[in-house]
């Protein structure tokens, strides 16, 4: 897929690490320059000088609109449009359920899972007008079959996904694409803390290899090569989906 993404600047929320560290190589692979924000300044600067070619590293907190409305605003500056943004910043502590959830606990999983897309969306909307660009953000399978001891993470992929839809019919008028990438378990950072919150880490690590029918518990550059197909013209006529890429959990979990 050489070139997919020739001459798109898109930024990415959470790129510093992880999935979206991935899809930040994938990016610049298919030829597109990426604006990298991370709360992490100085793992967000790491990333883009690898990264190299024309990418910006910009320090923000996704969750406080301030902070989104002036890194996209620093974006603008710096190259002159936007083509795209990816939603994929994320955390997903804590692993419990609902009832031993605490208020503070589901605030911020909340403020950075979801109003993040408030923020972004806001500041971006006119510059994706211009372009007739296109939104994806990172979901998970879990907003779409749940998953146990993890209630508040649930519910904010589960919003994730619904608000997708929402931005999908109402910015498809303004020639705006919007789509949620799905996977199922990937090995990232955060999965790794969440395994070592469950009662057996270790079993969970084979349980999570089982899930996947394809194979092992994948990494993150099978998602990065699904979102270069999302943002790129072979998807034109794509809008509201719900990707999954998952090596097939979804068809039934295994024991």
């Amino acid at each position: 897929m050489s070139g997919e993404l020739s001459g798109q600047v898109i930024l990415l929320t959470g790129g510093a690490g992880g999935i979206g560290r991935e899809c930040a190589s994938a990016y610049v692979r298919e030829g597109a320059a990426v604006a990298v924000i991370d709360r992490d300044g100085e793992k967000a600067a790491q990333a883009a000088d690898e990264l190299g070619s024309d990418c910006l590293a910009v320090q923000a907190d996704v969750g406080e609109g301030p902070e989104v409305e002036a890194a996209i605003q620093r974006v603008l500056f710096h190259y002159g449009k936007l083509d795209a943004v990816h939603n994929n910043a994320g955390i997903a502590s804590p692993s419990k359920p609902l009832d031993e959830t605490q208020e503070h606990e589901w605030d911020e999983l909340m403020r950075v899972n979801v109003k993040s897309v408030l923020w972004t969306t806001r500041s971006a909307i006119a510059a994706l007008t211009a372009s007739k660009g296109s939104i994806l953000n990172t979901a998970s399978m879990v907003g779409v079959m749940g998953q146990d001891n993890h209630a508040a993470y649930v519910a904010t992929k589960g919003a994730l996904i619904a608000l997708t839809k929402a931005m999908a019919l109402d910015y498809a008028r303004k020639g705006i694409r919007v789509n949620a990438i799905c996977p199922a378990g990937v090995w990232t950072p955060m999965l790794e803390k969440w395994c070592s919150e469950q009662p057996d880490p270790a079993h969970i690590r084979h349980y999570l290899d089982d899930i996947h029918l394809l194979g092992a518990c994948p990494r993150g550059d099978v998602i990065a090569d699904a979102a270069v197909f999302l943002l790129s013209r072979r998807s034109r006529f794509i809008t509201g989906c719900m990707l999954p890429v998952s090596g097939g959990a979804e068809l039934g979990y295994r024991r």
